[in-house]
This record gives C-alpha cells, sequence and structure tokens, in this order.
C-alpha cells in the first residue's frame, strides 16, 4: 500500500503592494497555527521534518509557504517582474507574511523563520508583534551586513554551486549527510532568487537601534542559534538577545544555520523547548 504525507499542499492568492502572488503552501495539523517560512535561496520542503511530526501536529497547524520567487510559489502575475531586479525589502517581506495569514484566516499565529526568515521575525515582533502570539527566530541577527554582493549572481561564479558550497559551510558536520545534501539541493534550485533574498537580510535590515522598542510582553520572543551557526553564533544571538526585555535564547548544540533541514530529530528537542516557553507566557503572561 502506498504511503502519503498528512501534509496537503495548496495555493492561495494574495495582493502585496499592488502585486499579485500565487503562494504554495503545506499544511498538517490542528491546533495553535504555527507558521514557517524557509532560509534565503529555498523553499518550504526546509520544513518537512516538522510537517511530519505527528507530537507536534497533535496540538499545532502547521503552515510552511513558499515565499514568491521561490519554489512553487511564482513571481507576481500582473507584473513584468522580468524587467526590474528583485530585491526584497523588510515592509514588503512583513506585509507578505501578514497578507499570507490573513488570506488563510489566521489570527496570532506563532510565526517561526530561519536565516533571513529569523531575521524578519524580528521585524515582525518589532513592528507587527500585536498580529502574533510568538516569533522564534532561527539563526537570527538585529544586524547581518557584508553579505549582498554580485558574486552570488556573477555567471563566472556559477551562483548554483557557489550559494550551496556557502551553505554547507554553516551546517554541523555531524548532520546526517543524506539531510545536508538535501539542504544543499533545495538551495541551489532557488540559487537565482538568493541575491535579492541577501538585500534584506544584509542590506534593508538593521534593528540594532530598535531592539529595545520589542514589546515581548505582546510578543513573547524565543531565539535559537546552533553552535555551528557562523552566520548567527550563539555568542552574539545572546549579545543582542539580552537589549530585548523579557526574550529568552536557546543554544542549540551541534547545529548549525538550517537546523530544522540539516537534522531535524537534533532540532526537534530545541523547538519543544522553545514552544514550551511560549506556552509558559501564555499562562502566567509575559515577563
Amino acid at each position: 500500500m502506498a504511503k502519503h504525507s498528512q501534509a496537503i499542499g495548496r495555493y492561495v492568492t494574495i495582493q502585496v503592494d499592488e502585486l499579485e502572488y500565487e503562494v504554495f503552501y503545506l499544511r498538517n495539523g490542528q491546533g495553535e497555527p504555527l507558521v514557517c517560512q524557509h532560509g534565503a535561496g529555498s523553499h518550504n520542503h526546509q520544513w518537512r521534518g516538522l510537517l511530519e511530526d505527528s507530537e507536534i501536529t497533535r496540538r499545532y497547524d502547521v503552515i510552511a509557504y513558499d515565499l514568491a520567487y521561490h519554489g512553487k510559489s511564482d513571481p507576481p502575475a500582473n507584473h513584468k517582474w522580468w524587467e526590474n531586479e528583485y530585491r526584497l525589502t523588510a515592509d514588503h517581506f512583513s506585509k507578505f507574511v501578514l497578507r499570507f495569514c490573513d488570506a488563510l484566516n489566521i489570527e496570532r499565529p506563532i510565526f517561526m523563520g530561519a536565516s533571513f526568515g529569523g531575521n524578519l521575525a524580528l521585524q515582525l515582533a518589532r513592528y507587527h508583534g500585536e498580529r502574533f502570539r510568538a516569533v522564534l527566530p532561527i539563526g537570527a541577527m538585529d544586524y547581518s551586513p557584508g553579505f549582498h554582493q554580485e558574486i552570488w549572481r556573477d555567471p563566472r561564479a556559477n551562483p548554483a554551486h557557489a550559494f550551496p558550497a556557502a551553505l554547507w559551510d554553516s551546517m554541523a558536520p555531524q548532520s546526517p549527510e543524506r539531510d545536508r545534501w538535501l539542504a544543499l539541493h533545495h538551495a541551489s534550485q532557488g540559487a537565482a532568487a538568493f541575491h535579492g533574498d541577501l538585500y534584506f537580510y544584509s542590506v534593508d535590515h538593521d534593528l540594532r537601534d530598535e531592539l529595545h522598542n520589542i514589546d515581548s510582553r505582546t510578543c513573547p520572543i524565543v531565539l535559537m542559534s546552533g553552535t555551528y551557526d557562523y552566520l548567527a553564533p550563539p555568542e552574539a544571538v545572546e549579545n543582542f538577545a539580552r537589549k530585548i526585555p523579557g526574550s529568552v535564547f536557546i543554544e542549540m548544540d551541534g547545529l548549525g544555520h538550517l537546523p530544522m533541514a540539516e537534522n531535524y530529530p537534533a532540532f526537534r528537542r530545541y523547538l519543544l523547548e522553545a514552544l514550551k516557553v511560549v506556552e509558559h507566557k501564555s499562562r502566567v503572561g509575559a515577563v
């Protein structure tokens, strides 16, 4: 008998800044909505382990979407997108998530994002905290300068190879070989969008002077960083987390920049810990 995943894929149409997007998403579970953003240049397959985790999906409605230009979500249908350089901004990225949640009638979800998705989680907490039950930034930084470089789209560098090669170094060496190669495979498919993603990640995102204004009472924040993550080192993340009153930091031993993709079984222990923090803050009130 064929084995079928419980995750179901669908499209939903949203409007962001007068641009129309057909957004693909995978969904599985029931209960508290948990909306997941993949890493730069990749797609929602990074969350496959989470989507098929029955312990999680018994309590959480897990929704993992493909950002426009990524995976099965195309560029805008009503715009000659090929005539303009793709440059993702914090404002447009935030609106995309808000409109997506509106379209699915999701109220105050937990938002979890990795890499540039983790940076977005901080943006959402700062400027739209009332819309979210909590945010879980993975591998996030308050500021990530120096990565928006032409090498990522220079044909002489072969971006489809250069991007995954850089990603390989950010993963933990003891993570399963199969999963690390899958993460590279997914990344190579989205190399064309990677340079535009890095405009948000490395240029437009800068919350260094806004951290103290993030209200973790309204929107609890649990930051996670892996010991092998040189893009968001645990000591750096913990340092800026101290500037966010009431935030919680979890160091993930033996994991790297994209833990949900490179080693989901190891990552889930820290995710369950983070979700317990959110549940506790909801019961007693964020402090």
